[in-house]
This record gives C-alpha cells, sequence and structure tokens, in this order.
C-alpha cells in the first residue's frame, strides 16, 4: 500500500522495496480506534435498550472520529504511528472505489446529471459569496479564490491543487486549509441534526451532504453518519463535485495569471495535460467499479463483501480524520478566514438545501 508521500528503498538488483513495516503501528491505531468506536456505539444502544433510557444514539463515524480526535488532542500522536495513520486518504478513496459496487451506470448517471446542475449553481453562490466578503473581511485575493476553491470543489485537494496554480504562498493555503478543515467538522456534528429535523429521506440527505460540505472524507462520513444509504449519494454526488477540480482549478490559474501570478498553460494540449492531472484518478475507479456491477460480473453475494470491505475501508479513514485533526493548528490560523469560509459555508449549505427540497420529484432512485 502506498500514499504519495511514501518513500522508497532500493537494493540489490535495483529492485525498489516499500517499508511496509513502518505503516503497520498507525494501521493498527486505525483500526484499534475504529473497532471502539463501533463497540461504542452499540453498546450504548445495548444499554439504552435494557434500561429503557433513551440514549444518545450516535453513529460509529461519530465515534471513531471523537475518539481519534481525543487522541491527537490530548496525548498525541507518536512518531512511530504516523506514517500509518497518514494512510487515511487512501483508505478513503478505497471505499469510494469499492462503494462504485451499488450503483448501476444508469441510476449514477441519473444522479451525477441531476447533481451537475445542482453543483454549478452552488459553485456560483460559493465563489461569489467568499469572493465579496474576503474582500469585506480585507483578506488577500489569492486566499479568498482558495477559500473559494474549497469551498465549491473538494476541500484540501482542490486548495492544494490550486495553490500551486496561482502561486499561492504556503500561509495562506495553510489557513484555508484549517478553515474548510474545521468547517467539515461542524458540518459532520450539526448536518445530520438539521437533516433529522427536517426529516429529510436519505436521498435528500445525501444529496444534501454531496453538494455542500467540503472535504470528501468529511462528507463521506457526514452522509454515514445520517444512513448508509445517505452516504452512498452523499459520496456519488462528491465524487461528481470532484471531477470538476481541474476545470476550476484551470480557470482561477488563468485568472491569476492576467494579474502578475503564475502563468497558466495556454496551448490546447497543456490545458487538456492540466485538468488530467489535478482530475481525481479515483473516481474513474469507481466508475469502472460501477460499469463492472452494472455487466452483472458481480452476484448478490459479491456485491455484499465489496460492501463490508468499503465500510472497514471507510472507517480506518474516519478514525484517520479524528486522529489528523489538531485543534491547535485550526486555532493558530486565526479568525478572518474561518469566519469567511463560515459565512460561506452557510449560505451554500442553505442554497443547496434549497435546491435538493425543490428538486425532490426528481430524486426516485
Amino acid at each position: 500500500m502506498t500514499t504519495p508521500t511514501d518513500t522508497t528503498t532500493t537494493g540489490r538488483g535495483g529492485l525498489t522495496a516499500i517499508p511496509v513495516l513502518r505503516y503497520l503501528p498507525g494501521l493498527l491505531l486505525l483500526v484499534a480506534v475504529g473497532v471502539v468506536g463501533t463497540l461504542a456505539q452499540n453498546g450504548i444502544r445495548s444499554i439504552g435498550k435494557a434500561t429503557g433510557t433513551a440514549l444518545p444514539d450516535l453513529e460509529y463515524v461519530l465515534w471513531a472520529i471523537i475518539l481519534g480526535l481525543l487522541i491527537r488532542n490530548t496525548i498525541g500522536v507518536p512518531a512511530p504511528f504516523r506514517p500509518g495513520v497518514a494512510t487515511y486518504e487512501f483508505w478513503l478513496k478505497t471505499g469510494i472505489v469499492l462503494l462504485g459496487a451499488r450503483f448501476v451506470l444508469g441510476d449514477l448517471a441519473k444522479l451525477g446529471g441531476l447533481s451537475l446542475g445542482l453543483i454549478l449553481v452552488d459553485m456560483a453562490v460559493a465563489t461569489t459569496v467568499i469572493l465579496l466578503v474576503g474582500k469585506a473581511f480585507k483578506l488577500g485575493g489569492k486566499l479568498s479564490s482558495l477559500l473559494a476553491i474549497g469551498t465549491s470543489i473538494c476541500g484540501v485537494s482542490a486548495i492544494i491543487a490550486g495553490k500551486g496554480s496561482i502561486d499561492a504562498d504556503d500561509e495562506d493555503s495553510g489557513y484555508a486549509i484549517a478553515a474548510i478543515l474545521a468547517l467539515g467538522a461542524v458540518a459532520l456534528f450539526t448536518f445530520p441534526l438539521i437533516g433529522h429535523a427536517l426529516n429529510l429521506s436519505d436521498t435528500q440527505f445525501g444529496l444534501w451532504a454531496g453538494l455542500a460540505v467540503d472535504n470528501t472524507a468529511e462528507t463521506t462520513a457526514t452522509g454515514a453518519a445520517y444512513s448508509p444509504h445517505a452516504q452512498d449519494v452523499a459520496v456519488a454526488v462528491k465524487s461528481t463535485r470532484n471531477a470538476l477540480i481541474g476545470l476550476v482549478v484551470l480557470g482561477y490559474a488563468a485568472y491569476w495569471s492576467t494579474r502578475g501570478g503564475k502563468a497558466v498553460a495556454s496551448g490546447p494540449k497543456e490545458r487538456v495535460a492540466f485538468v488530467w492531472r489535478t482530475f481525481p484518478k479515483f473516481v474513474l475507479g469507481f466508475i469502472a467499479v460501477s460499469a463492472l456491477a452494472t455487466a452483472h460480473v458481480f452476484g448478490k453475494a459479491d456485491v455484499t463483501s465489496l460492501g463490508n470491505l468499503s465500510k472497514w475501508a471507510f472507517l480506518l479513514c474516519f478514525a484517520g480524520v479524528g486522529l489528523n485533526f489538531d485543534l491547535r493548528e485550526m486555532a493558530r490560523s486565526g479568525f478572518r478566514p474561518l469566519v469567511v469560509a463560515a459565512l460561506g459555508l452557510v449560505v451554500v449549505a442553505a442554497c443547496s438545501l434549497g435546491l435538493v427540497l425543490l428538486t425532490s420529484q426528481w430524486l426516485t432512485f
């Protein structure tokens, strides 16, 4: 298993050996946190049933994230555990690819087509609000652009792609990432409460989460906190958003290149190469697995097995989200980027919720 930051060693004969063992402590920690989170949910449910008490029924997703967050912000994550803990994004992408087995291409195309129109509206709203509020709070133009990119597309990944393309500095990208992560955590705990208060269906909630929550990990976790079907829909919608990252970042790069920023690729081939380089490849894996499911390559037992593997992958991801969430880093980023991003989230969440409710008659899959 590898991540983009993996290091390798070369032995005799020019063979490259991956130091798997250095990931083991962190992987075991992810498993332990995930299992304890599951046990916590089941244990509290059992106690509530046995005593007839209405105890809070938090999903294992939230327990895993809370436990990971407590560990990170109290005793910390020792150095030997960090390489394995850092693989949580790999498990997120693996879980999304495996989740493709739960969709046939017809439903995926219908959901993607519907969500694309809503995503474009949300993108326009998010970009306008973030840039206007950023100007009112006297944020730098590039920091506002990074916040707009992260809010309208796919959170941290979009910010990282945008940073190099518009020649933003490390401080701006750090502020933007901290704000997006903090708001992702807020959405994770508030969206399910709002969804239940409004009595949203699983499909409605999944569509809303996929449209409004910024980071892919938090989008997946928010959907899972509501229901398994809501998670499926949220992941499919978010994958559609993610697929637009290259085009959106290219647009911002072209804008900033006219203002003394980094020059954007000028030829058609260079632009296509740029879009492909920034495109999240796991989305193609998700579609490929869905195509196999549509062709009936998988039997019912296979789909069930792939679904269980997907749940385990997501469990490791959710544990990693908590273990990587440092509250002290959030505090160091200052309040202005957070306030700007928060206002953007509120407006986008309200706008996307309204769009979901207006289009409910088409949500029949």
